[in-house]
């Protein structure tokens, strides 16, 4: 089985003698605008740009196609026909999940605030705990909406703190899922990007949401409409955001959102870990030997995937 992988250390250590080795598997490696010819029967996809992943969606005989991403829209309706999708939402989702977690705890005892104050020498001490705008998780509502495998860990880190959780998948009736954003104190979108649910964060939504609320986004940056945001941070609607992921990435220089205070960007690195290649490396290891020995590997993507 010709399988073609990225080319980096710890992937060309997939092919090297020894305890890491892939028996069966027969690796060759790809690199930015670099792609073997001849047929291949898998691709593990990762780090490469859209020319490359082009590329690499064209090479004759592939049977499957491992994208080391949780997210799937940048492959999607890409495929060609006959080509089993898997995706790795392991290799993600405690780094993301903690993510979440750490953005509700910083918003939640000030530290954005604190930090600002930092940087121009200020001790920024309220005359009065009232006028803190600290306040703790528990007791708070909170709305996971894309309840998924991430969402679900999620919702295991958040337990611990007492908030009142509930969590949304498309599966959930509409009326309940109105009611259950209409209280919530803090929404965190980890949706896909999909035709359903891209602009899904707008104006309507917004307004039916209790005002104060902070909204979290770990999905995808298409998710909400964003002159519609910055509309609600203004009118005090919405209290603040934490957001991972933008539209467009990078979000240019100019663009508005930079200016909120209440406003907490991270440059799409929730997933990121100083060893996340490694354990990349190790998910296509075992990946490879359960294709080799017959099992179906974790992370198939069905045609009808719902969050």
């Amino acid at each position: 089985m010709r399988v073609l992988v990225p080319d980096l250390p710890e992937f060309r250590a997939l092919s090297q003698p020894g305890e890491g080795q892939v028996p069966g598997a027969e690796l060759d490696f790809y690199s930015r605008g670099q792609v073997p010819v001849g047929e291949a029967q898998g691709v593990v996809l990762w780090l490469a740009n859209a020319e490359t992943r082009e590329r690499l969606l064209a090479v004759s005989g592939l049977k499957w196609l491992l994208t080391l991403t949780a997210g799937i829209d940048h492959v999607q309706g890409h495929l060609p026909p006959g080509v089993t999708l898997f995706n790795a939402n392991q290799l993600h989702d405690q780094a993301v999940a903690e993510h979440v977690v750490a953005g509700m705890l910083g918003v939640g005892r000030g530290f954005y605030r604190f930090r600002d104050a930092q940087a121009h020498h200020e001790w920024a001490s309220p005359r009065l705990p009232s006028e803190s705008g600290l306040r703790s998780l528990r007791g708070q509502k909170v709305v996971i909406w894309g309840y998924g495998h991430i969402g679900r860990l999620v919702e295991q880190l958040l337990v611990p703190f007492g908030p009142v959780i509930y969590g949304l998948r498309s599966k959930t009736e509409p009326d309940l899922a109105q009611h259950r954003l209409a209280e919530a104190d803090w929404v965190i979108l980890l949706l896909p990007s999909t035709d359903q649910t891209r602009g899904i964060v707008n104006a309507e939504l917004l307004g039916g949401l209790k005002k104060g609320v902070w909204l979290s986004n770990q999905g995808r940056g298409d998710l909400i409409v964003k002159a519609d945001l910055i509309a609600a941070l203004e009118s005090g609607r919405v209290g603040g955001a934490v957001l991972d992921v933008t539209s467009p990435e990078p979000l240019p220089a100019s663009d508005p959102l930079w200016s909120y205070e209440n406003v907490i960007i991270t440059p799409h690195i929730a997933s990121t870990t100083t060893d996340l290649v490694q354990r990349g490396a190790r998910l296509t290891r075992d990946f490879l030997l359960d294709l080799i020995q017959g099992r179906e590997p974790e992370g198939k993507v069905s045609a009808d995937r719902s969050y």
